[in-house]
């Protein structure tokens, strides 16, 4: 089988026949056997790229599995073996990330780990309802887009920041209450003036997976009692949180590592995926995908990822001719 093998640490946007590359494609990768009677084989469609595969192929995410290893996490596929004590999946059945689905496998590719996240940290760790100030940045990435779906789905008043006029636009079709536009507005500014107009007396929960000097900018808008989920870091720079502040305000701070669910509480993401493909299919959220790539092309792929010019999902889709332009 075909596999794309992380051989070495280094950037993933140099060509894959470079010899500089460090990720390489493997034309006769072994196929992976059955080691156990619970053992489930997927034949994968589709695996969306995100923004902590750039970083771990880098060697800068904290998970630093031993070379060489397959990047990746969330997928899509047919069934393709089971062991003789599986009795949830059938082989030919669809699969989401080892959850059984019903929509389009491309779009399911890019379900779990972005929406995922968006889902546990909302749903879960902040526990937002109706009638909330949710704040999310990074809005057009893959994570935020997922979290302003999210937000709306559950009612909340969703206030997202992005940059440029493209992923504007996008946001504000798919329903969001307020825009901020960080290349031509100031965020503070803005959410105030929003606030006001709105009689809302603050940011109920904020989502950032930016941190950096954002992160800061944005504290000053949040309220008594709020939540505040730290997804990542796309700044590059780790933001401080005086916790003098936070006990005063009350504030709670959630660290959300969506991957380390697999091992601690793997049923919570059992659930939410569950309700995810129950909501896509309901049509509260849908999957956009901004680019689509052959396994060959991933270096193309990466590249899109570093140059910010993803909005929504990178994918890597298999049998099919690349579609290097935006769907």
């Amino acid at each position: 089988m075909e596999a794309l093998v992380c051989r070495k640490l280094g950037d993933p946007t140099v060509n894959v026949e470079d010899d500089n590359s460090p990720i390489i494609v493997s034309k006769n990768h072994p196929i992976p056997q059955l080691n156990s009677p619970t053992s489930v084989r997927v034949r994968v469609k589709a695996t969306s790229l995100n923004f902590a595969n750039y970083l771990q192929i880098l060697g800068k995410y904290q998970e630093k599995p031993p070379l060489p290893f397959i990047p990746g996490s969330d997928f899509s596929g047919i069934v393709d073996s089971v062991g003789s004590k599986v009795t949830n999946f059938r082989v030919g059945d669809p699969v989401c990330s080892f959850v059984a689905l019903g929509c389009d496998l491309v779009a399911a590719g890019a379900l779990a780990v972005a929406f995922g996240t968006s889902h546990v940290a909302l749903v879960h760790r902040a526990r937002l309802t109706s009638g909330q100030v949710l704040l999310v940045l990074g809005a057009a990435g893959g994570v935020g887009l997922a979290a302003v779906q999210i937000g709306k789905a559950c009612g909340a008043v969703v206030i997202a920041v992005a940059r440029g006029a493209e992923k504007v636009q996008l946001l504000k079709s798919l329903g969001v209450d307020h825009v901020v536009d960080l290349g031509n507005e100031n965020v503070t500014e803005s959410v105030k003036e929003f606030l006001k107009v709105r009689r809302l007396k603050g940011v109920d929960v904020l989502y950032d997976p930016v941190g950096g000097k954002l992160n800061k900018e944005c504290l000053r808008l949040l309220k008594w009692g709020a939540n505040i989920l730290i997804i990542g870091f796309a700044s590059g720079e780790v933001p401080v949180i005086p916790a003098n502040i936070a006990l005063v305000k009350n504030w709670t701070v959630h660290g959300l590592y969506w991957g380390s669910y697999k091992i601690h509480r793997p049923v919570v993401l059992e659930d939410s995926l569950k309700e995810l493909l129950s909501w896509l299919a309901k049509g509260l959220i849908s999957v956009h995908i901004s680019h689509s790539y052959s396994l060959a092309e991933a270096n193309l792929a990466f590249s899109a990822i570093k140059d910010r010019k993803v909005i929504g999902k990178v994918m890597i889709v298999f049998d099919e001719k690349s579609t290097r332009s935006k769907l």
